[in-house]
């Protein structure tokens, strides 16, 4: 599929995916959700795709939601914009397939909750982090409120959230925010390199992994230890299992198949 606001990128194991409106600093407007949920599918939908990069072209990783087309929205317009967003940002977060965020500029307002959505986040140490939209006389709207208090504890989130403030890569390191900040021509490198570390091991076990996380923060501890006996009985019935544990004996190279 072509994209206009969007390019989507496949090298070996590892889909690239730019947010490409570097004039509009890659505001995310109603046409370029629909893109990213689309293309959200299109990864989905590749078996031979096992990790994923997202970033954002020119000055931003994603400056925020477009306020170009907000500005109008009467209740029923900012409620259906704000379940659009939500919805495609909970589609990337739950994708069976790890995706880190290469963050290389601003992520304010939706281009934080989008960088939150995914697993890992890499900033380059020019990128800078906020929840600006009290200053706009708005909430956040794409997950905002519920992800940042998961990540960096709720009074930080408060703090950052009521206060408008825009802190920088370091900052954001300091809270847990990012995982890690390099400098801005290493930042692809280093995204790139991670991802197709983790391309190197089993891709379903992975997946396995990235449920019972996103599931088990959101339940009861022996709920969520249930759950993960459960996915690790499945991984013994998977050809990787297999392949992988006579691979560490024989000490002979892993092939995984996806299988």
């Amino acid at each position: 599929m072509k994209y206009k606001n969007i390019v989507l990128q496949k090298e070996d194991k590892v889909a690239v995916l730019t947010i490409s409106r570097p004039k509009a600093l890659n505001a995310l407007n109603t046409e370029t959700l629909k893109e990213l949920d689309s293309a959200i599918d299109e990864i989905a939908e590749d078996d031979q795709i096992y990790a994923v990069i997202l970033t954002g072209e020119g000055k931003a990783f994603v400056a925020g939601a477009d306020i170009t087309e907000m500005k109008d929205l009467n209740v029923m317009g900012g409620r259906r914009f704000g379940n659009l967003g939500n919805k495609v940002f909970r589609k990337l977060e739950t994708l069976e397939k790890p995706i880190i965020a290469a963050v290389n500029g601003f992520a304010l307002g939706g281009g934080c909750e989008l960088s939150m959505a995914c697993d890992i986040r890499i900033a380059s140490s020019k990128a800078k982090f906020g929840q600006p939209e009290v200053g706009l006389g708005i909430t956040p709207g794409f997950g905002g409120t519920q992800r940042l208090p998961r990540l960096v504890g709720l009074g930080m989130a408060k703090e950052l959230i009521y206060t408008a403030k825009i802190i920088n890569a370091e900052e954001a390191l300091r809270i847990g925010l990012v995982n890690k900040v390099v400098e801005p021509e290493n930042l692809l490198i280093e995204a790139k390199a991670l991802a197709n570390t983790i391309a190197g091991q089993a891709p379903m076990a992975v997946s396995f992994c990235k449920a019972a996380i996103n599931k088990g923060i959101q339940i009861d501890i022996d709920t969520a230890l249930s759950y993960e006996s459960e996915i690790f009985g499945e991984c013994f019935s998977t050809e990787d299992q297999k392949n992988g544990m006579i691979a560490f004996l024989e000490k002979t190279e892993k092939c995984f198949k996806n299988k």
